[in-house]
């Protein structure tokens, strides 16, 4: 694979992908986006406490890399976390039972926000801290490895994507990960989701070497920038990354160029960017370009496109509907889950 590599969003990188799965991939970045509004309506009405981080305007990037992974592989996440859930298939009743502290939540109301986490689709959870899952997603991989050559395990090798956004790669774990990664070959997809900002630090006023993917050629991984706002692009690439590591040939990093259309958190103001480079952004919203495209090459119809909104906002309404009318967890279960329970 070669370095620098952004595809434009054109027939010819479409040429292998269904019309079904190009709406199973619309459908996919506007649930997420649904989910996350209706979060942002939730949090100012007091439904939900805390840090809440939304994903609005990256969603390419989750849907490209995990609807390229099969069901039997991993993923990895951040505080940013909800929508990677809804696309690794954890359902949005599950998240949002979560997100209101519900016993019906994915993690028992236990984790909020940052820690959603579901065993049942390979989703290894949300992680406060910064760069703190990229060593959880490391020894998932390894897991993977030790199956396959030491366990004799006859299945393909399971894949691990690791996300994290552009703060995180000036931290040691980074480093570290991808040195382990490389040296033992594991099969893992290290996605930097470069939104241009760690909280309030421009991302060029923080790292001397601004071009992340570039940061691989110390380690003798691929680094492959590309275009986080173009969901065909991310998964052609995402694909590609894939491929290469259930055939055994080791890690590659994927520097996803994208941006955040809300501030840090729902408690951040967001006065430090410009009004001008914000709009610059959002005239570059994923959603909207692959919907203009489907429409402008006669892919499918508006009237298919209504429908997948009408479905996604029935999805919402019923997530809501169901957290709000879940219970909250017990006092007396205040320890349970700390250990692993009898069967």
């Amino acid at each position: 694979m070669n370095d620098n590599i952004i595809l434009p969003l054109t027939l010819s990188n479409t040429h292998n992908i269904s019309t079904e799965t190009i709406l199973i991939l619309y459908q996919d970045m506007l649930l997420g986006r649904s989910f996350e509004d209706m979060c942002a309506q939730m949090y100012y009405r007091g439904k939900m406490f805390g840090f809440v981080h939304l994903y609005n305007g990256q969603e390419a990037v989750s849907t490209g890399v995990i609807k390229s992974l099969k069901d039997t592989d991993y993923v990895c996440s951040t505080y940013r976390d909800h929508v990677h859930a809804l696309s690794k298939g954890v359902p949005a009743s599950s998240v949002m039972a979560e997100l209101f502290g519900k016993e019906t939540g994915c993690s028992h109301g236990r984790g909020g926000s940052m820690h959603i986490f579901s065993a049942q689709h390979n989703f290894l959870g949300g992680f406060a801290f910064i760069g703190e899952g990229i060593p959880v997603a490391t020894g998932a991989a390894f897991q993977s490895i030790y199956r396959k050559q030491v366990l004799q395990d006859t299945e393909e090798l399971r894949v691990t994507a690791c996300f994290f956004g552009d703060g995180t790669t000036n931290n040691g774990q980074f480093f570290e990960c991808l040195n382990m990664a490389v040296l033992w070959k594991l099969p893992i997809i290290f996605v930097v989701e470069n939104n241009q900002w760690a909280i309030g630090m421009a991302h060029h006023r923080s790292s001397s070497s601004p071009e992340i993917h570039q940061k691989a050629k110390a380690f003798g991984l691929p680094g492959i920038e590309v275009d986080g706002m173009n969901v065909l692009a991310v998964k052609n690439i995402a694909g590609q990354a894939i491929a290469r590591a259930r055939a055994g040939e080791g890690p590659t990093l994927i520097e996803a160029l994208t941006y955040r259309f809300r501030g840090h958190s729902l408690a951040d103001p967001d006065e430090l960017r410009s009004r001008k480079e914000k709009e610059a952004w959002l005239a570059r919203d994923p959603i909207k370009h692959l919907k203009n495209y489907l429409l402008a090459n006669s892919i499918v119809n508006e009237g298919i496109l209504n429908q997948i909104h009408n479905n996604v906002k029935i999805q919402i309404d019923e997530a809501i509907e169901f957290a709000l009318s879940s219970p909250e967890p017990q006092v007396e279960d205040l320890k349970r889950y700390l250990f692993a329970e009898d069967i």
